[in-house]
């Protein structure tokens, strides 16, 4: 029997589902004061956009891109009933990257494809935010992928962007008292540095 495709599965987990209000990835929740007042914005891997969401809330004119059209189409319908500036589009980030200098912003929550991460550093425009958050090799709670491929080494969201400057990166392990905090996953928000004037 042969593997169901992969946007079989991510439409299997999003068929009868729509999207809400609530739930962007914390690296947004708690950081959107950093946010510009208008630009591109861009949601990666977006599933049902709660990061695309609260972009688009925040005036950012916002794509949502996902390899399920399940997905895409139920955002694109949520998106027009409260007139957002928010349009999904069906797109394999893996293949089919953004293009180098498009973004202000891009938001990636849990997915990690680390030959692509060259292609957002390009893909965000000079003094542009990258927020990232995704899972670790080190669980405390046991949430996340199995497949080591998957979870980020200690500190490596800091080497994949090194060309960034980072603004905020927060990854807990398991120091202190494990009952609270930001435990397995880590997550950085990084600025493209913009070119330096010219010298007459």
């Amino acid at each position: 029997m042969s593997e169901q495709p992969v946007h079989a599965r991510w439409n299997a987990r999003y068929r009868g589902r729509e999207p809400d209000e609530t739930g962007p990835a914390e690296v947004l929740a708690w950081h959107s004061h950093l946010l510009p007042r208008e630009g591109r914005a861009l949601d990666v891997a977006a599933g049902l956009a709660a990061n695309g969401i609260c972009l688009s809330g925040l005036g950012l004119d916002t794509e949502a891109w996902d390899i399920s059209d399940v997905a895409v189409s139920a955002v694109n319908r949520f998106a027009r009933k409260r007139f957002l500036p928010l349009t999904a589009r069906i797109r394999d980030v893996q293949t089919r990257p953004p293009e180098k200098n498009s973004f202000d912003v891009i938001v990636v929550s849990r997915f990690l494809h680390r030959p692509l991460c060259a292609a957002l550093v390009d893909a965000l425009r000079p003094g542009g935010l990258l927020l990232y958050q995704t899972f670790t090799r080190l669980k405390v709670y046991g949430r996340g992928p199995s497949n080591p491929d998957f979870l980020l080494d200690s500190g490596e969201l800091l080497h994949l962007f090194a060309p960034l400057q980072p603004v905020v990166y927060r990854e807990e392990g398991d120091l202190g008292d494990v009952s609270s905090g930001f435990r397995d996953e880590a997550m950085l928000i990084a600025r493209k540095p913009t070119p330096e004037p010219q010298a007459n």
